[in-house]
């Protein structure tokens, strides 16, 4: 369930600050949760969405917004970018967003 909740969290805010092992784990998710909504028609990659994603709007920002923005791109819908540790543990934080569109 956190991964489906950080999954939903990076397709609405599009950036999420948490520990490196959870980014990596969620960046094949969030690949291809877009993917899917690329590849699928519209009716079928809500389906598959609404079973990865604990909320519709990101069903919804991923059919209407990101599958205009990566259209060209095949993969490499994130960017994890290092932004410290935590004050409390040491644990390595960092920056999941999703990547800007090249023109």
């Amino acid at each position: 369930m956190l991964l489906r909740n950080l999954t939903t969290a990076v397709l609405l805010y599009e950036s999420v600050r948490t520990t490196h092992s959870r980014a990596r784990a969620v960046q094949p998710m969030v690949d291809r949760v877009i993917h899917i909504a690329k590849t699928r028609e519209p009716r079928i990659a809500i389906r598959s969405i609404n079973q990865i994603v604990t909320d519709r709007n990101a069903c919804r920002k991923a059919i209407e917004v990101y599958r205009e923005r990566y259209a060209d791109r095949q993969s490499g819908f994130t960017h994890v970018k290092a932004a410290g540790s935590r004050k409390g543990d040491g644990a390595k934080l960092v920056d999941i967003t999703l990547s800007p569109v090249s023109s």
